[in-house]
């Protein structure tokens, strides 16, 4: 068996040595009684010799060697190990040569035992190897010469190693098996901890996850109510309105149509230009009453009460039907309508919708198409035909392709839009269109021409079998056996901690949260005591310079690790006054009493006064108020920032009343230039706007947004998708944001 720095097995640990090393020194130890006792055996040997120091010294020398084991045990294990073997073959020789007892030579295979089980096998190996030479080597007159004796203590040296070597090598084979049991048992046991914590540390997280679940089923909860709420008052709404119009309507279409088509029977002779705004009346309530029943499809459609009648029909009547209905509209226009459709297409389909499918195409062809004309295309396509209605017009963006088939938009959605309509011809053709398992696409270019495409069936859809093959359809769904969750469920608490100088953002939050706990703080250092003393979903600051704020979070260092803080800059009416330059702010509509006092505040009783707003309506209201006040003022109007910044520089008034949204330059532009010159920086300003600075969905300009402990990449990129998605989403690509009123 191997210690040491000789051990002979390899791959051993090293704390399988250290251990065999404290058994070996313990046994050593048990050695040294032996040894003694054997001194006092050599002692009474002495007295049967002739000579007594013949046996006396090999008695002297055993005693003298246990005091050196003893005394090299305590500097060096194998130092007093191989002391031991040496003494006591030293021993062995003096005993057989200076003492004359023969037998003794046997002994040696003693002193090749203690070397291999206290140094190493190859210890003993080499002891009993140095044994062999001595009995083949030494002189007669030294060791006795009988061969049987010298061959029986080399016998007995190997020997004693042999079986040694075979007792202690399953021996050390069971303590590695042991040794490796136990780290594995120690593996096995860290392993155990680690699983437990990860454990604690899922149902944690499983309990936050649980709480997130909560408050998202409750949104999810109310946001289906108000959906289901708004259907129904929708539903109601348009039934409602739909009878109330379509009473007087009736009247007015029939009266109409009576005084045109009889004019001189009914009423006698009418004036032609009486009959010309008869037309108009006509014409304009037969629009109302299209667009009606338009709305009502629409609220059909949605509601799911549209019912279709379908059956195989032929593809060309009804394109010829619908053809022959818009036919008008394209020859007043002076443009050319081509139909190439085969007279075999089939499809299976209700008529009257796809007839008012190919009106709706049709005459948004017509009427957005100044040369060339339209053409009407149908094929096949695998089980579905496909119509096509091409026209030679103007052609379609891509960003208002996006938005072509939403409800009540229009490629020209402005006031003074060339073309009438009321936007809702594509969507309600395209649900048409989805209702009978079909699509509808488009493929247009600006100056190129659009063509819209829309395929239908060409024969029923096979029922689905009810055996068992509908389990391998994939619109079968998998319901998992349901069982009960393993997670602590912890009841919300939201908490939110705002500092502000005011109470803004304290009362935008608590007007528009429910069941979140608000709590107010005017300092940093109160802030961050709170947080550290209470967790919270967040930090809130509002401040109007959010970089210095943010810079004064960083470095304060004092926010605690995960807890996220939001700045932005929402303000008040004086904030916001403060913020454009104004010295008053005040949101429309405003009273009498609200601008008077305005006034008042200025120390204004009377001088030049100067209106800007592009409403000249505003601006009527506006003179007539400060004209009621019992003050006289001298009023000049503006009806944009550059005509009111030139009278400002020309007559320069005592105050000014200002818009903020305004074509050209806008009051925000005005008030900054009016800042920047000195000459007209005195002049004080009364902001009349629509924009709350609280109501309105632009309240803040800049958001800042940090977090204790920084934040990782994977944290970074949640957070970048977070918040960019409703910001992008809030203004369709392509379109420039517009103001939330026509007015500022």
């Amino acid at each position: 068996m191997a210690t040491g720095a000789t051990g002979e097995y390899p791959a051993r640990p090293p704390e399988t040595g250290l251990a065999l090393r404290e058994i070996q020194s313990e046994g050593l130890l048990l050695v040294l009684p032996v040894l003694y006792g054997a001194s006092l055996i050599l002692f009474g040997i002495s007295q049967g010799l002739p000579e007594l120091v013949r046996g006396f010294l090999p008695g002297v020398l055993l005693l003298l060697l246990q005091l050196l084991v003893w005394a090299l045990r305590r500097i060096s294990y194998l130092a007093s190990a191989w002391a031991l073997v040496i003494g006591c073959v030293a021993v062995n020789v003096v005993l057989v040569a200076w003492s004359g007892i023969s037998p003794a030579l046997c002994l040696l295979a003693w002193s090749v035992g203690l070397a291999a089980l206290f140094v190493s096998i190859k210890a003993g190996v080499l002891t009993a190897a140095a044994c062999t030479l001595l009995l083949g080597c030494a002189p007669p007159s030294f060791l006795p010469a009988d061969p049987t004796l010298r061959g029986v203590s080399l016998i007995g040296c190997w020997s004693t190693v042999m079986l040694i070597w075979l007792t202690v090598r399953p021996l050390w084979t069971t303590l590695q098996w042991a040794w490796s049991s136990y780290q594995e048992s120690q593996r096995l046991l860290e392993e155990g901890r680690d699983a437990r914590w990860q454990l604690k540390q899922t149902l944690a997280d499983l309990a936050d996850a649980n709480v997130q679940l909560t408050r998202l089923n409750q949104l999810a909860q109310g946001l289906r109510q108000a959906a289901e709420e708004a259907r129904r008052a929708k539903e109601q709404f348009v039934t409602n309105v739909s009878h109330e119009l379509r009473t007087p309507l009736n009247m007015i279409v029939g009266f109409s149509e009576l005084i045109m088509q009889a004019p001189k029977t009914a009423y006698g002779r009418l004036p032609a230009a009486l009959l010309a705004d008869l037309a108009v009346i006509h014409r304009n309530s037969q629009h109302l009453a299209a667009l009606i029943d338009d709305v009502l499809d629409l609220s059909q459609v949605e509601a799911g009460q549209m019912a279709l009648a379908r059956e195989r029909v032929e593809l060309r009547e009804i394109v010829d039907a619908a053809v022959e209905a818009i036919r008008p509209l394209f020859a007043a226009r002076g443009l050319d309508l081509h139909v190439e459709v085969s007279p075999e297409l089939w499809a299976f389909c209700d008529s009257l919708r796809v007839r008012e499918v190919l009106l709706n195409l049709l005459s948004n062809a017509g009427r957005f198409t100044e040369q060339g004309g339209a053409t009407v295309k149908a094929w096949t396509e695998g089980n579905d035909v496909v119509v096509a209605v091409a026209d030679t017009g103007p052609g379609i963006s891509v960003a208002d392709q996006a938005r072509l088939f939403q409800p009540f938009h229009q490629v020209d959605g402005s006031l003074r839009r060339r073309h009438g309509g009321s936007g809702l011809g594509l969507a309600i053709s395209r649900t048409f269109v989805e209702l009978h398992g079909g699509r509808m696409w488009l493929e247009s270019e600006p100056g190129r021409g659009t063509t819209i495409y829309f395929c239908l069936p060409l024969a029923p859809p096979v029922p689905m079998d009810s055996g068992a093959a509908r389990w391998l359809t994939p619109d079968w769904e998998f319901r998992q056996r349901p069982r009960g969750s393993l997670a602590p469920i912890s009841a919300p608490a939201p908490r939110l901690v705002v500092l502000e100088a005011g109470s803004t953002l304290h009362r935008l939050l608590g007007r528009s949260l429910g069941g979140v706990e608000i709590v107010s703080v005017r300092t940093l250092d109160e802030a961050l005591r709170e947080l550290a003393a209470v967790p919270a979903q967040a930090l809130l600051v509002n401040e109007p310079a959010v970089s210095q704020a943010l810079e004064r979070i960083l470095q304060s260092a004092g926010l605690p690790f995960g807890a996220p803080a939001i700045i932005c800059a929402i303000p008040g009416a004086r904030e916001a006054a403060h913020a454009v330059g104004a010295a008053e702010y005040l949101v429309k509509p405003v009273s009498r009493e609200a601008l008077l006092g305005a006034l008042d505040r200025l120390q204004l009783r009377g001088g030049t006064l100067l209106i800007v707003d592009d409403e000249s309506e505003a601006i009527r209201l506006f003179w007539r108020i400060v004209s009621s006040s019992g003050h006289t003022y001298r009023v000049l109007t503006a009806t944009d920032g550059q005509q009111a910044l030139n009278i400002l520089a020309e007559q320069r008034p005592d105050a000014m009343l200002v818009d903020l949204v305004m074509p050209g330059m806008d009051g925000f532009q005005l008030l900054a230039a009016k800042g920047a010159d000195p000459a007209l920086a005195d002049i004080p300003a009364i902001v009349v706007s629509a924009r709350d600075p609280t109501g309105q969905p632009i309240v803040t300009n800049a958001v800042g947004i940090t977090r204790g402990g920084g934040l990782s990449v994977a944290q970074l990129l949640a957070c970048v998708e977070a918040v960019s998605g409703p910001l992008v989403g809030a203004t369709p690509p392509g379109r420039p944001a517009q103001p939330a009123g026509s007015s500022g």
